[in-house]
Parts: C-alpha cells; structure tokens; sequence
C-alpha cells in the first residue's frame, strides 16, 4: 500500500462554477420579475378595457332605448328634435359620449343618421417644444 501525502491535497477548484451559478440566479430572478411587472400591466390594460367596452355598451342599450321610444312616437325629455330630425347624446365615460341622429318618417320607417362614439372635452395646442428653425444652429 501506497501511503498518500498529507500535504499535497488541493481542494476542487468551484470559484469560476460557483460565480455561473450565482449569475445564472440573478438573471433567472431578473426575468422572473421583469415578467411579474409586465404581466400586472397587462392585467390593469385588459381591466380597463374590460371597462370601456362595458360603458360603450350601456350607453349603446340606453341609445336603443330612446331610440325605441322615438319610434313609437313619445319624445323623451333627453331628445331634441327638429322636425322629423331627432338627435340625443349619451354619456359613455368622462371623455366620450355616443352621439346619434335618427330621421324619423314612420313607426317603421327610419334612418341613423348618425351613432357614433366622439371624445368630449377642450382640445389645447400645446407649444412647449423649441424646434430648429434650420437657419441658425445656436
């Protein structure tokens, strides 16, 4: 039996391993995250879409609604009239509303004019940008 040398034991070189390994965690946990933060994005877009097709749709029934009710001859209190032209407007969120224009001839004889989905509110020009004018270059 050989005998083994007690001084010459090297233990295994797991550094370069080791530095992989703790990298490979990182990115691994990097992306996990990355994937978490666009996932509650996505789910806060969905939900807010979810929304405005909602009041799109409530507002579109109150318009069948009214519409309805024209053509059978009443006149609601949210309709103005012009002849046989009939227009009215329903709220669909703080920045829309569902605008529609009916002529009506006959209980069964009428024509949309008009049903259509318009952003409400002050359009503003905005002038905060100092664009080059191309002639000076300071």
């Amino acid at each position: 039996m050989a005998k083994k040398d007690k001084g010459s034991f090297a233990p295994p070189a797991l550094g370069g391993i080791s530095l992989l390994v703790v990298f490979a965690v990182l990115c691994l946990t990097v992306f996990a995250l990355l994937s978490l933060s666009t996932v509650r994005a996505d789910e806060r877009l969905s939900d807010a879409s979810a929304q405005a097709v909602k009041n799109y749709y409530a507002a579109d029934c109150k318009a069948q609604e009214l519409l309805a009710r024209l053509r059978f001859g009443e006149t609601p209190e949210e309709v103005w009239t012009d002849g046989s032209l009939c227009g009215y407007t329903i709220p669909i969120s703080d920045t829309q509303e569902l605008q529609v224009e009916v002529e009506i001839r006959t209980t069964n004889d009428y024509t949309i004019l008009r049903w259509q989905a318009v952003p409400i509110g002050e359009w503003g020009l905005d002038e905060g940008l100092d664009l080059w004018d191309g002639e000076t270059l300071f």
